[in-house]
């Protein structure tokens, strides 16, 4: 025997919701519909605000993808000339044409001349601004510059990282707030959506079977077959878990 279940993603919600309003809709006669008319205006009033907020959290993914697509090349120049010039930076104090304790200006260890971990684009963030500062600081101090690469160039590269990166930080925070909102809604979605379709089972729950199934399928309740269950084509709209 197929069984139901809740819809478990945001778009099979919508449609689910959807369906019953659209189906309740058809019924002129209350005593018709197989389930409370209240809870039809309930569902009816619930569904254009669940459109909008699950329109708003896809477009929020959507314009957060793009983006990141879009940093990725921005990220990958910078990182560059972020590792080259600590890297440069690091064999002028092997030379002897930097004293080692200078490199504190740039958060570096002194005794460390590896590169510190700018695989992520936070960890660039923050290591970008170090490098640009400590080299800010190291010139004010009278140091030479270093020019391969020079820091204007790293700036270059680093702050066309950080104007994607900064908007991709923006974009995560609307992915996140609209998710929160769509996740509050969706348990009233959920209880609303149970409480209707017990109704419609209860309307129909003396019909034979197979015709029961029919009937709650119109109202778009989704049954599924269990492995191994064969379903009679043409009789019942189900599907094959």
């Amino acid at each position: 025997m197929p069984y139901r279940r809740l819809p478990n993603t945001n778009r099979a919600r919508l449609r689910a919701l959807s369906d019953v309003v659209s189906v309740g809709r058809k019924y002129d006669d209350a005593y018709a519909l197989a389930f409370p008319y209240q809870l039809l205006e309930q569902a009816s009033l619930l569904l254009p605000s669940y459109n909008r907020k699950v329109t708003e959290y896809e477009q929020s993914r959507s314009r957060q993808s793009e983006n990141s697509r879009g940093c990725s090349e921005e990220a990958r120049m910078a990182r560059m000339y972020v590792s080259h010039f600590i890297q440069v930076l690091n064999m002028c104090v092997q030379r002897g044409e930097i004293k080692a304790e200078t490199k504190t200006l740039y958060g570096l260890d002194p005794e460390n001349f590896s590169v510190p971990d700018i695989a992520s684009d936070e960890n660039l963030s923050i290591w970008g601004k170090k490098v640009i500062e400590g080299e800010k600081q190291r010139k004010l101090q009278g140091g030479v510059p270093i020019y391969n690469p020079p820091i204007t160039k790293v700036c270059v590269y680093f702050d066309q990282f950080m104007d994607k990166y900064s908007n991709h930080r923006v974009l995560q925070e609307n992915t996140s707030r609209t998710s929160k909102g769509i996740a509050e809604m969706n348990s009233i979605v959920d209880d609303l959506l149970l409480e209707i379709w017990n109704e419609i089972e209860k309307h129909f729950a003396d019909l034979p079977e197979e015709e029961k199934l029919r009937h709650c399928c119109e109202y778009g309740i989704v049954y599924y077959y269990r492995k191994g269950e064969r379903p009679e084509m043409g009789k019942v709209n189900a599907k094959t878990t």
